[in-house]
């Protein structure tokens, strides 16, 4: 029987449909629980790959890094966990592989941040550098809320928040776009609409299947390559000028995409994984 370590410390709804797919497969999938793990620089683990499930960023990186300093493969690596992982990272990736994206801007204090939002023109979007499910998201319609906000940012205890990623804000068709994208092909997509101007379903959003054009799987096959390959999630907005990389998330979440898309998500993620184990 093949034997995959999953890293995860919570086990959400996502982790339970692989352990079901795995069980069909006859795939041993040997559990990796972050909060009991110690780590030695050495190779004592009962498996030669790792799936990583952990939502924990920092543990997720720090893991990837240990085991494949000693000869674990990981899907997906710590280059493309920590180039999804951070959006300045994210976005340099991008823009040095001229993949279409959107205007962003990073400021270290607020002074200068404010001065990077009034360039911009209102409103923008200021993101965390790090986090996902839409949190912490600002819309920042005026100075007056610029102010609040960056003030309010500047005093939380992270670092990170002292980091001002701005987006330029897009008007968009009630929705976005969430490509999934396995061993470089582009498997399914889906809309996720809302009332509310973020739409991650995680916040709500309605998820409906979205048809694989020639222009979105060409631009998510030039964001797979700028990203490094592996199993991503590619959020893509739809523009006046076509089609634009928002985000691209490298755990992400497909419970409420499976049905919609017809396709088996979590099987696919392990036939990739398994078969970087045999290439390994």
């Amino acid at each position: 029987m093949n034997k995959v370590g999953i890293l995860f410390s919570r086990m959400r709804k996502e982790e339970k449909l692989i352990f079901e797919e795995a069980q069909k497969m006859g795939v041993d999938l040997i559990r990796v629980d972050s909060r009991n793990l110690i780590m030695n620089g050495e190779n004592h683990y009962d498996f030669n790959i790792l799936l990583d499930r952990e939502i924990s960023h920092t543990r997720s990186l720090y893991t990837l890094q240990m085991l494949e300093s000693v000869g674990v493969k990981t899907v997906n690596s710590h280059r493309v966990a920590t180039i999804c992982g951070d959006k300045v990272s994210t976005t340099v990736a991008l823009n040095q592989a001229g993949v279409p994206t959107l205007q962003v801007k990073v400021a270290f204090s607020r002074e200068s941040a404010l001065e990077a939002i009034e360039t911009m023109g209102y409103p923008v979007v200021l993101k965390p550098v790090i986090g996902s499910w839409g949190r912490l998201l600002a819309k920042i319609n005026d100075r007056d809320s610029a102010e609040a906000i960056l003030e309010h940012k500047a005093y939380l205890p992270s670092g990170y928040h002292s980091v001002f990623y701005i987006q330029e804000y897009v008007e968009k068709p009630g929705r976005d776009i969430r490509a999934f994208c396995i061993d470089g092909k582009t498997v399914c997509a889906i809309y996720r609409s809302s009332d509310h101007w973020i739409t991650n379903t995680a916040r709500g959003a309605r998820a409906e299947n979205c048809p694989l054009t020639p222009e979105l799987i060409n631009l998510c096959e030039q964001t797979v390559q700028a990203i490094g390959g592996g199993i991503l999630a590619v959020d893509i907005m739809e523009t006046k000028d076509g089609l634009v990389i928002n985000e691209v998330n490298h755990k992400m979440e497909f419970r409420n995409s499976i049905d919609i898309s017809g396709v088996n998500i979590p099987a696919l993620i392990l036939e990739y994984t398994l078969k970087m184990d045999r290439l390994s």
